[in-house]
């Protein structure tokens, strides 16, 4: 069902949409814990083994595993429904991390604790893709109708909200395992991972349409057969080194001038830089069509990255590190609003998955690469790794920009996928 919309949209006309705050709700409580897991296990891990290196080891697993089994996640629960799947999935979440935490306060060698990050990891509810589909199915086009102008705020609402998440989690994590104990972080996460999914499952009147119901006459094919997802998963890929290489650059640089407590000011200031821009994107009524944002979006991301090296002092570098920021939102964001006119509804919540491990590969592999180059160069070559992410991102992008354009009428065809909206992408 697609709601209607004023001639210029914003937040105000989305957050009026029917049912929207039936899921916005629970969906904000459930995707909480996920900003949690990863700092609970650095925290938990370095207390029992005393070593950084293993601790961020050990996480590094959990977030690969989440980044290889999160498009199955979203696969099957366009299959069979995000209720089907929510439900078994949290509670093997809980299981996993209680399993890991348990193993790590025992000593258990680090070989054993990387095996229980994998389910760990890969057991991650996707509450974030399922919010995004669930606003797809709400704003999407239907016969006749073109695709709702608020799906580019809908994709801001949700940027916000994942950049909001990623500031409160991590900061309740580590309040409650240097306060309470080193495993309360993550006993939290589970806990609040279990409620949160609970109640988020139980909002079954907006959960879109399971396509073994509705096109049992279609096979069943991946997200990832339709060309554009597979484009945009590298640009994720790309955009996700951002994060990474920020998070580990930003840390090595504030230790070698000798002033450890700034990189909690600089990464706010990048962070706030994304915030800051995503309520922005939502708040314009767009003329220019998402691939060209996009585009535009990346080109101004790899010229504000390619200067991080360069600069030594704090001022520069938390200005720079701002324009970074203001630019990542509307790439992001125009990425988000692209899977709405080039993939089926049968398949959305698992191309938003592919697009969301993209950017957890991008950022787990950044941050090994970035510490890497940091001890061996110094902090400033740390800083080459967002500037190559995004340059991968934009030369996929300009040289295959095509297939982010439906074919003629509106039909996206992809290896059997055949699905018809009269949407047009320039």
């Amino acid at each position: 069902m697609a709601s209607t919309v004023s001639d210029r949209p914003g937040y105000g006309q989305l957050l009026r949409t029917p049912g929207a705050w039936t899921f916005l709700l629970p969906g904000f409580a459930a995707r909480q814990p996920f900003a949690m897991l990863t700092i609970g296990i650095v925290l938990l891990v370095q207390h029992t083994t005393g070593s950084y290196g293993s601790a961020g080891a050990v996480a590094a697993v959990s977030g690969v595993s989440m980044a290889l089994f999160a498009p199955q996640s979203g696969r099957l629960a366009d299959r069979f429904g995000q209720r089907a799947v929510l439900l078994p999935g949290v509670l093997v979440h809980a299981v996993s991390v209680g399993g890991l935490t348990a193993l790590a306060l025992a000593d258990a060698p680090l070989w054993v604790l990387f095996l229980a990050a994998v389910p760990t990891g890969a057991s991650i509810p996707q509450i974030g893709p399922m919010v995004r589909a669930r606003w797809a199915a709400r704003l999407g086009a239907a016969p006749g109708r073109p695709a709702s102008p608020l799906m580019a705020t809908a994709a801001a609402f949700e940027s916000v909200t994942d950049e909001f998440t990623f500031v409160v989690g991590p900061v309740l994590a580590t309040a409650l395992c240097t306060g309470v104990h080193p495993a309360a972080g993550l006993i939290a996460e589970a806990a609040l991972t279990l409620l949160g999914g609970i109640l988020f499952a139980a909002q079954r009147s907006t959960q879109p349409a399971p396509r073994g119901a509705t096109t049992a006459d279609e096979p069943h094919r991946s997200a990832l057969s339709v060309p554009g997802v597979r484009v945009l998963a590298i640009t994720f890929l790309g955009i996700g080194a951002v994060f990474g290489g920020m998070q580990v650059s930003l840390t090595a640089f504030s230790e070698e001038i000798g002033r450890p407590g700034v990189n909690g000011l600089l990464y706010g200031i990048f962070a706030a830089g994304n915030m800051l821009a995503g309520i922005a994107c939502g708040a314009i009524a767009w003329k220019s069509s998402p691939r060209r944002r996009l585009i535009v979006g990346c080109v101004a991301l790899t010229l504000t990255a390619s200067g991080l090296w360069a600069v030594h002092s704090v001022p520069l570098l938390a200005g720079l590190g701002l324009l970074v920021g203001l630019c990542i939102a509307p790439a992001l964001i125009s990425g988000y609003t692209l899977v709405e006119a080039l993939v089926p509804a049968s398949a959305r919540t698992e191309a938003f998955t592919w697009l969301t491990g993209a950017v957890a590969l991008g950022q787990a592999g950044a941050v090994t690469v970035a510490g890497q180059l940091a001890d061996a160069h110094g902090a400033s070559t740390g800083f080459v790794v967002p500037l190559a992410g995004t340059a991968l991102a934009l030369a996929t992008l300009l040289a295959l920009r095509s297939r982010l354009t439906p074919r003629a009428g509106g039909r996206t065809v992809a290896r059997g996928i055949g699905h018809r909206e009269p949407v047009t992408v320039d």
